[in-house]
């Protein structure tokens, strides 16, 4: 069942090839399943086998432990079918490692388009840092779960 408002996310929702999207998904009820290691490196073996089916490149992300910060080139789908497959595949191999067989991730999922003029890697700084301003860790590099091209 979908959340009230939820689909007021896909109104207006363009899917350009080639233009920079943040996008950002949360796992369902909010559940900090990647505080666990393993389910946390699945889901990111997920993220990098999206950019090398060149569906997209990623630029930077960073798996919180119940949401997903994505900032990305869109490739040749459109946003939503990236995340739908995104969100299947990860699910599909959580499960095959162990996570409890119920729905991983909400339906729904936040875009922000970006242009080329923004400061991107000002945003990829935003993104990274996300687990500092959570209290999570004191430095970037004591969180295991990010990556980014300019970095």
């Amino acid at each position: 069942m979908e959340r009230p408002g939820s689909h007021r996310l896909r109104k207006g929702r363009v899917s350009e090839s080639g233009r920079l999207y943040l996008l950002t998904t949360t796992t369902r009820n909010r559940t900090p399943l990647f505080n666990d290691f393993r389910l946390a490196r699945t889901v990111i073996q997920q993220l990098r086998f999206c950019d090398e089916r060149k569906v997209c490149q990623s630029l930077a992300w960073v798996l919180m432990p119940d949401h997903l910060h994505w900032l990305i080139e869109l490739g040749p789908a459109s946003l939503s079918r990236l995340m739908c497959e995104f969100k299947s595949r990860s699910s599909c191999a959580l499960y095959k490692v162990g996570a409890e067989k119920r729905h991983i991730w909400q339906t729904s999922f936040h875009d922000r388009a970006l242009r080329r003029e923004a400061d991107v890697r000002a945003v990829a700084r935003y993104i990274i840092a996300n687990p500092i301003r959570a209290g999570l860790v004191r430095r970037v590099g004591e969180y295991p779960h990010w990556d980014c091209v300019w970095l």
